[in-house]
């Protein structure tokens, strides 16, 4: 199974900036830590944007999970990094109810 409506995924400026490429996040920074090794940085974070979306997009969705918030899907597979090296990861998208289109909530090595 694909992820619904992948064309339309969002991934939000803040949820690269602020959480997977903060090195001071709390929750973020061994996030931080693993994607700037593969040459993802804050100046170029929309490149990491960008591999997240055609990661949701490119790979099958591994697990799925209804909430009280919508549903939540995981995807596994490589990652596309600035250095090539493509890591193994999970992105975790949800369609929120009354909503049609997959947003970013994480992403972190598989």
């Amino acid at each position: 199974m694909n992820l619904p409506n992948a064309d339309q995924a969002q991934v939000d400026r803040k949820k690269i900036t602020e959480y997977l490429l903060c090195i001071s996040h709390p929750d973020g920074s061994n996030k931080a830590s693993f994607f700037s090794q593969f040459g993802f940085t804050l100046e170029n974070w929309r490149i990491l944007a960008e591999s997240l979306r055609k990661h949701g997009a490119t790979y099958n969705v591994t697990k799925v999970v209804e909430s009280e918030y919508g549903t939540r899907y995981s995807v596994d597979g490589l990652l596309e990094t600035p250095d090539s090296r493509n890591p193994y990861v999970r992105t975790v998208w949800i369609i929120e109810k009354q909503s049609t289109t997959p947003r970013l909530i994480t992403a972190h090595p598989k």
